[in-house]
């Protein structure tokens, strides 16, 4: 028998509530919260391991519930909640009346496997929009990216503004955190060519070979990328603009950029 909860000030509801708003209670605990049908699959999908699924049954149909628990390898606590349960827990309304609580994984650069001779990787250094960090995952798995590395970053990428901005995306691509100095040695390491988009000293993006492995580097539209991004860089490179501003969103520019660098690659269009 499915288990049932109707009372907001169940343990668990208050839990997943706080994983859900607290960033702190995400690291402490390793569990985070997914919404969604799209995205959960695509958590299952990418080898995320889901601990306990919550549904409301006025809103979810039995055939998509039996997807999600058919997709999963391991036995899964399937509870039923209210559908007031169901409006306080979710940043939705039109995620078909389904939640999971997962265990999230270690993002750390030593996990990250580069198995082509010549990947294409995207680092963004300090993304502080979790909205634009979305944007570069989809972009990322629209390019089938072999990693995406964020520097520095300013909140961790189990926030459920970021799950739910890259449309589940973040659980289609490697994805690692770590410093800016890691970053730059990890990549030397792996014999990485480094492309920074930085205005000074740089060349026009289009005239870069990206056919080797490669890494294409941006920063925040407010501050750009630091020092020691444009000392490390094989180049700098920006994109040529005709109108009155000098930069552009960080998401938009990082995809110009990768979808050039797959262009060179003969990128199936």
């Amino acid at each position: 028998m499915q288990k049932q909860i109707s009372s907001l000030q169940n343990p668990l509801i208050k839990h997943a509530l706080q994983l859900q708003e607290k960033s702190r209670e995400r690291r402490k605990s390793g569990l985070f919260v997914i919404e969604g049908k799209r995205e959960i699959i695509l958590a299952l999908k990418g080898g995320y391991a889901i601990e306990t699924i919550l549904f409301c049954s006025e809103i979810i149909s039995d055939d998509a519930l039996l997807t999600i628990k058919n997709l999963s390898t391991t036995d899964v606590l399937c509870i039923e909640i209210t559908i007031e349960i169901y409006k306080k827990l979710s940043y939705r309304a039109s995620t078909e009346g389904l939640l999971a609580i997962a265990k999230g994984r270690d993002l750390s650069l030593k996990n990250v496997l580069l198995t082509n001779s010549n990947p294409l990787i995207l680092v963004a250094e300090a993304p502080e929009k979790p909205g634009n960090i979305g944007a570069l995952l989809r972009t990322a798995d629209a390019a089938n990216l072999d990693a995406v590395i964020i520097a520095n970053p300013k909140t961790d990428m189990y926030n459920p503004n970021i799950i739910r901005s890259s449309v589940g995306c973040v659980f289609t691509r490697q994805i690692a955190t770590a410093t800016t100095s890691e970053i730059i040695a990890y990549l030397k390491e792996n014999k990485v060519s480094i492309y920074s988009a930085i205005l000074q000293e740089s060349v026009a993006y289009h005239t870069i070979d990206f056919k080797k492995a490669s890494a294409i580097v941006v920063g925040t539209e407010s501050t750009g990328l630091s020092e020691d991004w444009r000392k490390s860089a094989t180049k700098n490179i920006s994109i040529p603009m005709q109108g009155e501003i000098d930069s552009m969103n960080v998401s938009v520019a990082g995809g110009i950029l990768i979808f050039e660098a797959q262009r060179q690659r003969g990128f199936n269009y």
